[in-house]
């Protein structure tokens, strides 16, 4: 039996992924948190750099803690972080988020839509979880993404702008997901419907109208008037934010994200459309050979990078879990995606997931640098698993493994 069908092994695996960080990332003196930490041992080999995501994942994440009734330090741990996000990170003359800082010093003024997507996001499970100032954050970080950010004529979110708000004619695939993501956190926190409409209006934009230029697969990169940018990067398979080809990962992220929108909105196309999609990550992106979803893929399924990322994981065990409540046939992904992760992507001392590894598993390197993934992917799905498996518990029923 798979032990993630059960809400001991979950509650394990969604601890171990928080006491993993805690309390090593806290830093009383300058304030924030210290994402860098080595996923091998849990050194910590930058204590100054606060990147605006990580910062917003690790409000996040100790948000689910206290909704999760995990650790009783869960609490003061996102009050710390909501504090930092909501002074240090904020630019009050120019009104948005800074990127990065050293201390709380700002090196990096870009405004970013995926920045500011993951403030709403913290700022939408802090008020959730009841912790002080959060709904203020959430307004701010609304405000921001409506003001600068959206595009009424393509109903759409721009990418990025330059401090001072002039805005770069890129457009991103990733960008609107997250912000798809945030605004339906905003609803189930506010209850205002606007949340649950904005978020539904991306959600067929981007996965319906615009993914018929590309035959219904996801591309990542396009042009002001959103046209498929197909040769954006291409000189640059392992740019780190920006890959050129298909993510298998951002298929099963927004087939996720459509079954969650279906818990709210009766249209068919939802589930159907969150199948397609969850159907196309495993079909181009799973690797027969040595087991594992590629990072990214050409149109046939052939891989770009074929190095195997935690995150994308963890994302397709979120999407088969709340497919499972009305197809048993996910519930075999789901076994075999722990399966894969267990054997591989989770660090056997911690409980930690390792950001990236080699094709064949080996880890290539210590994955250092500013832009960590502090605990949000496997924390996030394991909680949702959780809630599977509280509201339809069938869905996970021992006996049909």
């Amino acid at each position: 039996m798979n032990i993630y069908r059960t809400r001991a092994g979950l509650r394990h695996q969604f601890r171990d992924v928080l006491n993993f960080y805690y309390p090593d990332c806290l830093d009383t003196a300058v304030g924030g948190y210290v994402a860098q930490l080595d996923e091998r041992d849990g050194h910590v080999y930058d204590t100054q750099t606060r990147h605006l995501v990580a910062t917003a994942r690790g409000v996040h994440n100790f948000s689910l803690g206290v909704l999760a009734d995990g650790p009783h330090w869960c609490r003061y741990a996102a009050e710390h972080g909501l504090q930092f996000l909501s002074s240090a990170h904020w630019d009050d003359d120019r009104q948005g988020y800074d990127w990065l800082l050293e201390g709380r010093t700002p090196t990096d003024r870009t405004r970013y839509c995926y920045g500011h997507a993951f403030v709403l996001l913290a700022a939408a499970r802090a008020l959730q979880a009841g912790i002080p100032g959060a709904r203020g954050e959430l307004e701010r970080a609304d405000r921001v993404l409506e003001d600068r950010f959206w595009d009424s004529e393509y109903e759409l979110y721009a990418d990025q702008a330059s401090s001072e708000w002039d805005l770069a004619a890129y457009r991103g695939q990733n960008a609107n997901m997250h912000v798809c993501e945030a605004l339906l956190a905003a609803s189930e926190a506010t209850g205002e419907p606007r949340f649950l409409e904005r978020a539904y209006t991306v959600a067929n934009r981007f996965t319906r109208d615009v993914t018929q230029a590309t035959d219904g697969l996801l591309w990542e990169h396009y042009t002001a008037d959103w046209e498929p940018d197909l040769s954006y990067n291409e000189d640059s398979p392992r740019h780190q934010f920006r890959p050129p080809g298909y993510q298998p990962g951002h298929h099963a992220e927004w087939a996720k994200l459509l079954a969650l929108l279906a818990d709210h909105r009766s249209e068919p196309w939802l589930l159907e459309r969150a199948r397609e999609l969850f159907d196309a990550a495993v079909d181009l992106g799973w690797d027969d050979e040595y087991g594992g979803l590629y990072y990214t893929v050409d149109a046939d399924g052939e891989p770009i990078v074929a190095d195997k990322y935690g995150w994308v994981h963890t994302e397709a065990i979120g999407a088969s879990a709340l497919l499972s409540r009305t197809d048993d046939d996910y519930l075999e992904w789901y076994d075999r995606l722990w399966e894969h992760a267990r054997d591989h992507l989770i660090n056997p001392r911690y409980g930690n997931w390792y950001e990236r590894l080699t094709r064949t598993h080996e880890r290539d390197g210590p994955n250092h640098g500013p832009a960590v993934e502090p605990g949000y992917h496997p924390l996030t799905n394991c909680w949702l698993a959780m809630r599977v498996l509280e509201e339809a518990p069938a869905a996970f029923d021992s006996g049909r493994c």
